[in-house]
């Protein structure tokens, strides 16, 4: 338990650079906050990471065996944010670490932007717009291409948590029908949502004229989207990818844009943040090269981004470190099959 003479020291490594009021306002006099400015572990000196009792993680740094070992006074790690592939969970489990995410924050505002890309291309905006902007040569409708009616296409949804649901009742009232892929899903989603369910991924690929990433990433999940993936996509499908960038192969997706089986793609992650620009796709879009134009839509991973998204996720993950601090049971751990009798992976850790 907490006692008057110690102060839980609080360690924020990256990200937030100045104010800590979110945090305070949920530790009050309970604690000490570090901010460590680093883009790499080694910028935070061994003496800050050995005395912390909890560290608010977001996703810059790796916390890797050789971090976590130094970690002497830490009871938690929590990942201000949805994904944790960034930290080692079975090595924090091995030490006592729990480790918790925020998974709830900015559910709505990623749904939102997937439907926001979605819509850009079933509308045509992005390529029109641009060309509109050049010249007066393409004012017309007729330079807008062939739009299909959104009522008449269909959505493919690759997991199905609380984004994908989200996205699933947003895609609904638009008139699509969703369809989705979660093997880790017990029965019944698809009544319950009035969606429909696909056992094969590929077989669910064959048949969209949309699909949009909503899993996290694993083992299981990387390089989910290659060539085999695309080969099985119904020609002139679009992606949408608001989960992790890494589920996407770039060379796989390059190609299959290129050759024109792929109608578009819309890219709020990436494998690389920001972009390697030499890659062949980004290489492509910076030059703005004719075969991609108004096919490819890049955000900053900003799809979670409101101030009061951004306000909910500080102030849960500060609540979640508290209380594992005071001995309470944490609303959110991505590791606690590691402190179970049966020792068996949490569905947390699949899509």
């Amino acid at each position: 338990m907490h006692s008057k003479q110690h102060k839980y020291q609080i360690l924020i490594p990256d990200r937030v650079a100045e104010s800590v009021e979110i945090e305070r306002a949920v530790f009050g006099e309970k604690a000490e906050f570090v901010l460590g400015h680093a883009a790499h572990a080694n910028e935070i000196p061994d003496s800050v990471w050995e005395t912390s009792d909890a560290i608010l993680a977001w996703h810059e740094l790796d916390y890797d065996e050789s971090l976590l070992s130094k970690l002497h006074c830490c009871k938690t790690i929590v990942r201000v944010g949805v994904g944790y592939d960034n930290v080692d969970l079975k090595s924090a489990g091995q030490r006592g670490i729990v480790v918790c995410n925020v998974p709830d924050y900015g559910t709505g505002e990623v749904a939102d932007h997937a439907l926001a890309m979605l819509l850009s291309f079933a509308r045509g905006i992005p390529g029109i717009a641009e060309k509109v902007r050049q010249s007066n040569e393409f004012w017309s409708w007729k330079k807008v291409g062939n739009l299909k009616r959104l009522s008449d296409s269909v959505l493919g949804i690759i997991g199905l948590g609380r984004i994908g649901s989200a996205v699933a009742l947003r895609a609904k009232s638009f008139g699509l029908r969703v369809l989705f892929y979660d093997p880790y899903k017990p029965a019944g989603y698809d009544k319950t949502l009035g969606i429909e369910r696909f056992h094969d991924l590929h077989k669910m690929l064959e048949a969209v004229d949309y699909v949009s990433l909503h899993a996290p990433l694993t083992d299981e999940t990387r390089g989910m989207a290659d060539q085999r993936f695309f080969a099985h996509l119904k020609p002139g499908a679009v992606l949408i990818n608001t989960a992790r960038g890494a589920i996407v192969e770039m060379d796989a997706l390059e190609r299959t844009l290129r050759v024109g089986r792929l109608k578009a793609a819309g890219l709020d992650v990436l494998p690389e943040e920001p972009p390697d620009r030499s890659h062949p796709l980004m290489k492509a879009w910076t030059n703005d090269e004719s075969w991609l134009a108004g096919r490819l839509l890049v955000t900053p991973h900003s799809a979670f981004w409101c101030v009061e998204a951004l306000t909910e996720m500080r102030r849960k993950a500060a609540e979640e470190a508290l209380r594992v601090l005071e001995g309470g049971e944490p609303l959110n751990p991505v590791n606690a099959y590691l402190f179970s009798k049966e020792n068996k992976p949490a569905a947390t850790h699949h899509i």
